[in-house]
């Protein structure tokens, strides 16, 4: 239901284009888009059922802002304050395709579709990060931060997609901040997003407290603002140790103004190594957030590595992979070209074959490039 929306979203778009002009264009698109998103209603939450042997399943650790019974939307609603911390066993089916999320279409069924098999909640902090460094086989976590619009469920099933598709080894880490999980909640989300700072930066804290711990961190959407925000509070505070212990920071569609952007780069210091912004130019999500933020273009759609050039990053662009899904604001995630590409990318950064270039334009032929250049 919810991509048949987001394709008829992207279709009167289309239309739009194609029929006016100009500035009376750009405001009618952006009104389709609203107007379909505010259309889209309640969305399913995650549920419980029986696996098959032939399901994957895959743990998720959750570190959240949320009740435990607030899988759903929570727009209007008064934030916790507190954290809390579970498992989720998430089981994937054997007719899985990479960069779906098959939900179910009625009772759920783990031989079609994404269902929970388990659940651990934790006394606290302490056991919950005691439990997940027991399950690494090096030193490292991945920290994931969601985005605008964002619930627990679709959260959870998010990372559970993620990590079977990349096939990482290191555990995932959800960060579930306080999002409302429902389009109207665009100005309550950018909120939730300062609010949610000290626990981020806690929580990056409690996973580098030994010389040997690192983390890595990805960040979708509002999240990047999440996570920009989390290590200019940290470089602020003088917390060096911190900073020195994350490996990485994959930042995937940033909803960022780039302004904004470099005033926290610049706060921060010395960026984490790899530093990856992922950007697409036919994002429309960005392209609603533009609108509402004042028609300024967002991080995740520059189309110049020079907006960037001074800073210590890389910019991988990924609109020739755009399939259209998810308003083309998920691509690195739900293209399967663009997960295929990526993971040859990494595989290869990981072996020590080669880095990643300041600039990389993804092509569409088995993970050609159609472009590379270096930021001067």
């Amino acid at each position: 239901m919810i991509e048949s929306l987001f394709r008829f979203a992207n279709e009167a778009l289309t239309l739009c284009a194609k029929n006016v002009g100009g500035e009376t264009m750009r405001v009618w698109s952006i009104l389709v888009l609203l107007t379909v998103l505010v259309g889209c209603g309640v969305r399913p939450a995650a549920q419980y059922s029986a696996s098959v042997p032939e399901a994957t399943i895959a743990p998720v650790f959750v570190a959240t802002q949320r009740a435990l019974d607030q899988t759903g939307g929570t727009f209007g609603q008064q934030r916790t304050g507190k954290m809390r911390y579970f498992r989720a066993d998430v089981s994937i089916p054997p007719t899985h395709t990479p960069g779906k999320v098959e939900w179910p279409d009625g009772p759920p069924d783990a031989a079609t579709d994404f269902v929970l098999t388990g659940t651990e909640v934790y006394s606290g902090a302490d056991e919950f990060i005691r439990t997940v460094k027991s399950r690494r086989t090096a030193q490292e976590t991945q920290i994931f931060v969601h985005g605008f619009n964002v619930n627990l469920s679709d959260g959870m099933y998010r990372v559970a997609q993620m990590k079977t598709d990349f096939g990482g080894k290191a555990p995932m880490v959800l960060f579930s901040w306080a999002s409302a999980g429902d389009p109207r909640g665009y100005v309550y989300d950018r909120d939730s997003v300062l609010y949610a700072r000290d626990d981020l930066e806690q929580l990056i804290n409690q996973f580098t407290q030994n010389s040997n711990d690192r983390v890595v961190l990805v960040a979708h959407s509002m999240g990047a603002q999440l996570v920009m925000e989390a290590m200019r509070q940290a470089a602020l505070r003088g917390n060096r140790k911190m900073l020195n212990r994350i490996n990485g920071v994959v930042l995937m569609s940033p909803d960022i103004d780039p302004d904004v952007f470099r005033r926290q780069a610049s706060a921060i210091g010395e960026l984490p190594n790899p530093f990856l912004i992922f950007v697409s130019q036919g994002d429309r999500a960005l392209e609603a957030s533009g609108f509402l933020t004042g028609q300024k273009a967002r991080l995740g759609v520059l189309n110049s590595p020079q907006e960037v050039a001074d800073l210590d990053v890389s910019v991988i662009d990924f609109t020739a992979l755009s399939d259209g899904e998810n308003l083309d604001h998920s691509v690195a995630t739900t293209s399967p070209a663009a997960i295929s590409v990526l993971k040859g990318l990494i595989e290869q950064a990981e072996t020590g074959e080669g880095a990643f270039e300041r600039y990389l334009v993804l092509g569409t032929n088995s993970g050609a490039l159609l472009g590379r250049g270096s930021l001067p």
